[in-house]
């Protein structure tokens, strides 16, 4: 009998993922969480759309590069979507959605010269980072150390496409010196 009342709240609540985090702690990560795949996936989109236009005598390396950018990002976004529903939140349902939620802004420009391109993905995986470090901070209060620990990962791996975006695009009249003085 009390196998039949369990299915039955099951039913209830069909999405409920049992955790041991409190409930408010669950709605605050996974707010967090959720705003940070729509800037993921926004990310990737624009990264995909430099990818695909792209152009001059760089196209090959500037094309290569997006696309490994472009895969990487992407690949976490399922991480974060799961890391919601385990703790027992829910997760983006729509573009629509994500639209709402992405903080990052979009280019639709026809034409973007190539270094702009990069320099703008630079910027934007600049705010991705810091948006994943007050992410981290939020998980880490919270005491949720798989959250955190997977955060460290993305952390690292947007600060390489940072590294690796600023240093193609340095030779183009960016300086360390410039760089250091806007931090």
């Amino acid at each position: 009998m009390p196998e039949k009342n369990s299915a039955q709240d099951r039913r209830k609540a069909p999405l409920a993922t049992p955790t041991d985090l409190r409930q408010d702690v669950v709605k605050n990560i996974s707010g967090a969480l959720n705003a940070l795949l729509a800037d993921v996936y926004a990310l990737y989109f624009k990264t995909k759309n430099f990818h695909w236009h792209v152009s001059g005598p760089h196209f090959r390396d500037y094309h290569l590069l997006l696309d490994e950018q472009a895969d990487q990002i992407f690949q976490i976004g399922d991480d974060i979507a799961e890391r919601v529903r385990k703790i027992g939140g829910t997760t983006i349902r729509s573009v629509g959605h994500i639209t709402r939620l992405q903080r990052s802004a979009d280019n639709d420009a026809d034409y973007v010269d190539p270094t702009d391109m990069l320099s703008e993905l630079q910027e934007d995986n600049k705010a991705l980072v810091a948006r994943m470090r007050e992410a981290h901070d939020l998980c880490a209060d919270a005491g949720d150390v798989a959250t955190t620990s997977l955060l460290e990962v993305w952390i690292d791996q947007a600060e390489r496409r940072v590294w690796f975006l600023f240093e193609t695009t340095r030779a183009r009249g960016y300086s360390a010196t410039a760089v250091a003085g806007g931090r």
